[in-house]
């Protein structure tokens, strides 16, 4: 892998990173739809959930509003990535501001960027 195809994928997954932030806060499972491979599979406080079961828990209202990246790092293994981030967002229930830590995991698949897993650690968890 030369640096230039590094740096090319690294820029791809802060992307992916970015939008999938996007569509995690817009309810968009449709977007979901291109960044989650067939075999996904997600971690949240108590819940696992395969792709089907997240893309019906996506579509729904979102539990928060004003999903905010604080940080993210991309670590670059041949064609599989792990991205650690920490966003915080307000709980549409009582108003509060929380942070989470979240890890998520992509794979290459035929030259495309998918992620296969994902893992978010909340207060309370």
């Amino acid at each position: 892998m030369t640096i230039d195809q590094i740096t090319d994928d690294v820029a791809i997954l802060e992307q992916l990173n970015l939008d999938y932030n996007a569509a995690d806060q817009a309810s968009d499972a449709e977007r979901f739809k291109t960044l989650l491979a067939d075999d996904f599979v997600v971690q949240t406080p108590g819940v696992t959930r395969n792709r089907e079961e997240y893309l019906r828990y996506i579509a729904g209202p979102r539990p928060f509003t004003g999903l905010t990246l604080l940080e993210s790092r991309v670590r670059l293994f041949g064609d599989v990535a792990l991205i650690h981030g920490r966003a915080r967002y307000t709980l549409v229930s009582d108003g509060s501001v929380q942070e989470a830590l979240y890890t998520d995991a992509y794979q290459k698949r035929d030259g495309s960027w998918y992620c296969i897993s994902a893992c978010a650690i909340a207060p309370g968890s």
